[in-house]
């Protein structure tokens, strides 16, 4: 998509160098051209049922024997995603000193694969497993061998994946699926480093997250519809500190009313146009990209 075809990639490119030190939200729709599913339609309602809550998980062997048959299944679009067009050009941004942090919804771990440094992984990564009793870790790549060994007839199923690595498997009866303890403590329930919902942001992570924005001259959401009062929040403080604030997303978000710019376009192609135009200014070389997910910048 070229710079023409997209609405406002100029403006959003003049709120960029207003703002040169920009504290950047981004959630899930940063990540869908990696083949990663969002979890919300235009209007922000939910596309599919809502994630498995962290009180449902830690209360019933059930909600675990399910969860983790899904993610067994569904969990391989997830580890094997690349960084896309949104990751490679705010990498971009963040070398160019425009970004100063950068915190992400996500837990797919893409930004950082992309080159980029400053992150705060508001909500984890979802490649580590934790035991909520003893607090041991471990790659959750070794959980899913263990899972597979254990389970070896899950491995032929296929299903549509949802957001998070999690697998559409229907009717399927998940009570002989073998969820393994702790290898430390050996009673503990493993569960992944991330905060599921109903649970809470831990406050060290969200302290760091708002000492950044109070030191960023603005702030950008990208792919965000701010639903989650974990993201919103961080809407909510640069409103009441008269920080100005820019949105690129192709639906509607809870801080609509508080965004001085709202660019409504696909997200990657954006993106790239923002750093295009920046580079335009600054009277550097714009490369053709006939791949745009893979280039090196």
């Amino acid at each position: 998509m070229s710079k023409d075809a997209i609405p406002d990639v100029a403006t959003l490119a003049d709120f960029v160098e207003r703002h040169p030190r920009l504290f950047v939200l981004t959630g899930a729709g940063v990540s869908t051209d990696s083949g990663i599913p969002d979890y919300r339609d235009a209007l922000g309602d939910w596309k599919r049922p809502p994630p498995v809550t962290h009180q449902a998980f830690m209360a019933s062997h059930g909600v675990r024997q399910r969860y983790w048959a899904r993610s067994l299944v569904g969990f391989r679009a997830l580890a094997g995603a690349q960084p896309g067009q949104a990751h490679q050009a705010l990498a971009v941004l963040e070398r160019q000193s425009r970004i100063t942090s950068l915190v992400t919804q996500n837990v797919d771990g893409l930004h950082q694969r992309a080159g980029a440094r400053r992150v705060i992984d508001l909500h984890g990564q979802a490649d580590v497993v934790k035991c909520m009793r003893c607090d041991a870790t471990m790659m959750r790549h070794a959980l899913h061998d263990e899972l597979a060994r254990l389970n070896p007839q899950w491995l032929s199923l296929t299903a549509e994946v949802g957001p998070d690595g999690d697998a559409d498997l229907g009717g399927h009866d998940f009570s002989t699926f073998q969820v393994p303890s702790c290898h430390r403590c050996h009673v503990g329930i493993l569960k992944p480093d991330v905060v599921f919902f109903g649970d809470n942001v831990p406050k060290p992570r969200v302290e760091r997250a708002l000492a950044a924005l109070e030191a960023a001259a603005g702030m950008l959401v990208i792919g965000s519809s701010l639903m989650v009062y974990s993201g919103f929040r961080f809407a909510r403080r640069a409103a009441r500190d008269g920080k100005p604030m820019a949105c690129v997303n192709l639906g509607t978000t809870r801080a609509d009313e508080l965004f001085a710019l709202k660019v409504v376009a696909p997200i990657g192609p954006t993106l790239m146009a923002l750093v295009d135009e920046l580079e335009r200014r600054r009277g550097g070389m714009v490369l053709e990209r006939e791949n745009p997910a893979s280039a090196g910048f």
